[in-house]
């Protein structure tokens, strides 16, 4: 079963977030949370391994929690 990869793969990472940081821009918190909501199942979808989504799962709640 495939695991979950928590290291950037991206060749310009800086780009990368960059990207997310300018598509969020000028919305509203409603609107970026929307989207953001969009943005997540797009991307499960593509995954599409429950193993790796249930990882990814757990740990953004356990990330979540330590704020």
């Amino acid at each position: 079963m495939p695991k979950l990869v928590t290291a950037s793969r991206f060749s310009d990472p800086d780009a990368a977030y960059l990207a997310l940081v300018q598509a969020r821009r000028n919305l509203t918190e409603t609107q970026a949370a929307e989207f953001d909501s969009r943005l997540v199942l797009i991307l499960a979808n593509h995954i599409g391994d429950l193993g790796v989504l249930q990882e990814a799962i757990a740990l953004a709640k356990s990330a979540g929690q330590e704020n």
